[in-house]
């Protein structure tokens, strides 16, 4: 009975190429967080002002938006294995490069710039970081295919949410202590040593060469690879509109909470320690949920990963209503708890439905407008807000992430959606 259990909720960790890749992709994430915190203060110790410092966070995003697209194609085209391994390798380099840039004098006299790079240092890093990322990323649900059985793809999503969840409250923590007692350049190489985890982790992989990769040559341009990504993409209406729905959530509700909720945490919440109440609050939420969610099979999953949209909208209304930080911690915990079941179903769902040969190049068009539309809100939030007013942007936030769930919720194309043990021909994939 116990065995049984353990399968059900964890047996894809019974998988040796699921167990190694996990393994690395987990210290990678932990990595990633803890220098998300390093390269503020970097960029701060460094002389540079917010005016940089959001010049650096722009260059994070510039190539996941310009690239995102074509790396999917190339990902289905070549190999998800072989893109990925190469995406962890640029990090590598870049974080390792950027590592020793601000290595300060009195640690290493010849440092080059005695722990102060010129902000250029910085974007050419950034950009090259991101790069990685934006091959990384459509490459990994078409590889969780070719790594997890059919009936454990539920679990392996549930179990990279989780891993997000817990290294987003963890990163941030390590960092913020190893910062304060030696440096931001030690928090950046290990970041740097983590991507190194997760090379040698891909490299051990034993995957069978896929049927896609053998035929590429002979299936045309790697235009025409991009062409049928978008036209298998645009012939699902339930993925589109959800895919839209999400960029401008991002956009609309996500957004401000963000950005201006940390204004609010200045100005009445109660300051950073409050900010860190909520954000931890929601990561509990996620992590809870992302235990929950480990085995379950919802016979409706869209309806399931729908309902939990609407929770998104949660953290926006206390805002909106100048509530107290209670409130708006609370709100943070439930959207936790519906993240994990939102995001791992709706992953699952599109594992099961879109050929395994195209999944790469239909996830980078799910993930390029949440990149290229959802950014747009940092920029305008802040003007906005001096105009109408941060409550009035938190308000609309709210209204818009409800009614856009409620409408994706009615479409019959979501309600139809069914769980599926395993991946079916594209011949049968008709749209439901």
């Amino acid at each position: 009975m116990k065995i049984d259990w353990l399968h059900d909720k964890a047996g894809v960790l019974a998988e040796r190429n699921f167990r190694r890749f996990y393994t690395g992709y987990v210290t990678s994430l932990l990595g990633t967080w803890m220098s998300s915190i390093a390269l503020t203060w970097a960029v701060f110790d460094s002389h540079y002002g917010t005016t940089a410092l959001g010049l650096v966070m722009f260059a994070n995003v510039v190539p996941l938006v310009l690239l995102m697209a074509v790396a999917g194609a190339i990902a289905d085209r070549f190999g998800r294995r072989r893109v990925m391994l190469g995406a962890d390798v640029a990090r590598c380099l870049a974080q390792a490069l950027l590592a020793v840039l601000l290595v300060p004098a009195h640690l290493f006299p010849l440092a080059p710039f005695a722990g102060h790079p010129p902000l250029w240092a910085f974007l050419a890093l950034v950009s090259f970081k991101a790069t990685g990322e934006a091959f990384f990323t459509p490459a990994l649900q078409g590889l969780t295919v070719e790594m997890a059985p059919p009936d454990q793809l539920g679990n392996a999503n549930a179990m990279y949410g989780l891993a997000r969840s817990v290294t987003t409250i963890a990163g941030p923590s390590l960092a913020g202590i190893l910062v304060a007692v030696t440096d931001p350049a030690v928090v950046i190489g290990v970041d740097a040593l983590s991507y190194a985890v997760s090379v040698l982790a891909l490299s051990t992989l034993r995957i069978p060469r896929a049927a896609s990769q053998a035929t590429a040559a002979s299936r045309g341009t790697l235009f025409q690879d991009i062409k049928e990504g978008w036209s298998d993409f645009r012939s699902r209406t339930w993925l589109w509109v959800v895919t839209v729905q999400w960029a401008f959530l991002n956009l609309i509700t996500w957004a401000p909470f963000l950005l201006l909720g940390q204004a609010m945490a200045k100005a009445y919440l109660g300051g950073p320690r409050a900010w860190g109440a909520i954000m931890a609050a929601e990561g509990a939420g996620a992590v809870l949920a992302g235990l929950l969610v480990l085995g379950r099979k919802p016979r409706r999953p869209m309806v399931v990963a729908t309902i939990a949209t609407f929770c998104y909208a949660f953290p926006d209304i206390p805002l909106a209503l100048h509530a107290s930080v209670v409130w708006v911690a609370l709100a943070a915990f439930i959207l936790g708890l519906a993240s994990a079941p939102s995001g791992a179903f709706f992953s699952t769902v599109v594992q099961q439905q879109v050929p395994p040969d195209k999944l790469a190049r239909v996830n980078s068009l799910i993930t390029f407008p949440n990149y290229g539309i959802g950014v747009i809100g940092f920029a305008i939030d802040g003007p906005l807000a001096s105009v109408f007013g941060a409550q009035l942007i938190f308000g609309v936030g709210a209204v818009y992430g409800l009614l856009s769930t409620a409408v994706v919720l009615s479409l019959p194309s979501i309600r139809a959606l069914r769980w599926r043990q395993s991946p079916v021909p594209e011949a049968e994939l008709a749209e439901p």
